[in-house]
């Protein structure tokens, strides 16, 4: 029996990378899991793949910077399974850039996809796990929403507001058994980040680890057992936390 049978997960952003893993790992142990993303080929590419391993999963096209794909999305798929247990708000985007060369359009743009897409998704979902008395809502922020680093003030500053923001959420709607965590990836290998953690050049490399004591990068999957455990009750007395997974980056 997995650690989230009978679950109904829905995530953000789950077509690639480190959002597919979630999503085929929440299946394996036992939720049906929804995957939202606007790359509708490859979204549709998750679920066969996690159907296939013998898993339960849907896809649903989502733009998560527009509120009323959200309250249609969130809509269904209540009138489907009667509630949401858990929210994993993982879509989010990264341009590397210092301050003075980032356009106002890629601020916002930023902003919209990695805080406004995670506002929303919690308003949206906020009423049936109220209804249900119970919900856990995972907000994938950043170890740079902790720390600060060169070359990503817009990124940072999206990051640390969705830290913010769940603790916030977190005092709002405890006393409805909503939990709200975030999660703190360090340096990951995924497709974001596999140019440069594969390039060749030892320098790159090094300086993308940075301080990692571990002295390697993630694999998508020891991000998702963190998000497994907030995903399940054996989270049950975590509200407001923050789960740093980063290889000890942060420790030095």
């Amino acid at each position: 029996m997995g650690r989230v049978n009978g679950k109904i997960i829905l995530v953000t952003g789950g077509a690639m990378g480190m959002g597919r893993t979630h999503c085929e790992l929440l299946a394996a142990e036992g939720a049906t899991v929804i995957v939202t993303d606007m790359n509708e080929a490859e979204g549709q590419a998750t679920v066969d793949s996690i159907k296939a391993s013998g898993g339960k999963a849907e896809f649903y096209p989502l733009n998560v910077t527009k509120h009323a794909d959200w309250t249609s999305v969130v809509d269904k798929i209540v009138a489907t399974h009667g509630q949401i247990d858990v929210l994993v708000n993982n879509a989010g985007i990264l341009i590397l850039k210092q301050l003075e060369e980032t356009t106002e359009e890629e601020w916002d743009r930023t902003f919209d996809i990695n805080v406004k897409g995670v506002f929303f998704g919690t308003k949206a979902i906020l009423p049936a796990m109220q209804k249900a008395g119970a919900g856990s809502i995972i907000n994938i922020s950043s170890i740079y929403g902790i720390i600060g680093a060169p070359m990503a003030a817009a990124y940072q500053a999206t990051k640390g507001a969705v830290r913010l923001f769940t603790k916030a959420t977190a005092v709002d709607y405890a006393q409805y058994n909503i939990r709200v965590n975030s999660v703190h990836p360090g340096v990951i290998d995924t497709p974001m980040t596999k140019d440069l953690l594969h390039s060749g050049d030892e320098e790159t490399v090094k300086a993308i680890l940075g301080s990692t004591i571990l002295g390697r990068a993630a694999q998508p999957k020891e991000v998702s057992y963190a998000v497994l455990h907030l995903a399940s009750d054996d989270s049950s007395f975590m509200n407001g936390s923050e789960m740093v997974v980063d290889g000890g980056y942060t420790a030095v």
